[in-house]
């Protein structure tokens, strides 16, 4: 037994693996179920009592001499694996692609940046809104067509809570907690129960704009319009304001800018008019500022909104208002930016 227990221990000195797999497998044949180990143990219980002593000390040598062993060699084969996986500096570097913003983030980062400028601050609210804020407030009477279940996603059976149609919710509750001069944008996903065409979506992302102060007039609102105009679609652009209503402005107006695609001189995608239309707005009504506790004998303001997919549309030649929300990246790789 002693003979058996020396080669064991030769055999354990003179091992030298050179994968993680004969480390496995020595460990198994020295210290499993079957192995050494166990077979030495089977054997010491016959011997005699005399040489018990003896024996179970050469025995416990040798178990703790592989147990040591194997810790040695899997830490330095660790240490091996972690050095070969160390980045090479002297190899070429990769051309793995860089993703893009999607081209709504881009034209909306856009937008920001130009009133911004115009000394615009950002402004967000809840997607999930109740009545007074989407509606009664903004002066949309009780028989409102927009009220009607064909146009809005209501979410309780009394038509109090809903998906907020337009981000004008968010001017609403910025008007009833900050006393003029009020100078913001509110830029937001909305959502309409429409039909999904190339045209239009029940989802989409609008922009809308809010100023209040002493002595704001239309002209104020023309020349902002007309600064972001030129500044999106380059210093050419034109545009004309068209008499509208909205419950919420008086007086309204649609807007036009001349076609960037065609310069104003009549495609398909202008219909051969030459001019494309991007927004709505107006004066806000003096029922909303009360509602909202702000004294209409001393201010006015106006407000705005745009369809930032309608932009993008006209900015980057988009023909297809669904291919925004398909994910592909044949269409989205096209859209480079820092921004």
């Amino acid at each position: 037994m002693i003979n058996k227990i020396n080669q064991l221990l030769e055999a354990v000195e003179n091992f030298k693996p050179e994968t993680a797999a004969e480390i496995e497998e020595f460990r198994i044949k020295m210290l499993g179920k079957k192995g050494e180990m166990n077979a030495l143990f089977e054997e010491f219980k016959k011997v005699s009592v005399e040489q018990k002593k003896e024996l179970g000390g050469r025995i416990n040598t040798l178990k703790n001499a592989i147990q040591e062993k194997i810790t040695a060699l899997k830490a330095e084969m660790e240490n091996t694996e972690t050095d070969s996986l160390q980045e090479d500096l002297t190899r070429p570097g990769s051309n793995d692609p860089l993703g893009t913003r999607h081209p709504i983030s881009l034209v909306k980062n856009q937008i920001e940046d130009i009133f911004k400028r115009l000394g615009y601050t950002v402004a967000e609210g809840p997607e999930i809104e109740d009545d007074w804020h989407v509606f009664s407030a903004l002066n949309f009477a009780p028989e409102h067509p927009a009220r009607d279940m064909q146009d809005t996603f209501f979410i309780d059976k009394e038509n109090e809570i809903l998906l907020r149609t337009h981000t004008s919710s968010i001017q609403v509750r910025i008007m009833e907690n900050q006393a003029p001069p009020i100078r913001v944008i509110c830029p937001g996903r909305v959502f309409r129960n429409e039909a999904i065409s190339a045209r239009a979506h029940c989802i989409f992302h609008q922009v809308e704009g809010l100023y209040i102060d002493e002595n704001v007039s239309f002209a104020d609102l023309k020349q902002s319009i007309l600064y972001f105009a030129k500044e999106m679609f380059g210093e050419g652009a034109q545009i004309r304001l068209r008499p509208s209503y909205f419950p919420f402005t008086e007086p309204s107006a649609e807007v036009d800018v001349s076609c960037n695609l065609c310069s104003g001189k009549g495609c398909n995608v202008c219909k051969g008019t030459g001019w494309l239309e991007i927004m709505g707005c107006g004066m806000v009504d003096p029922n909303v500022l009360e509602s909202c506790s702000i004294d209409s004998q001393k201010y006015t303001g106006f407000a705005f909104g745009m369809g930032v997919e309608r932009i993008t549309m006209l900015k980057y030649g988009v023909r297809d208002l669904r291919l925004y929300f398909e994910n592909d990246l044949r269409f989205l790789s096209q859209f480079q930016s820092v921004i």
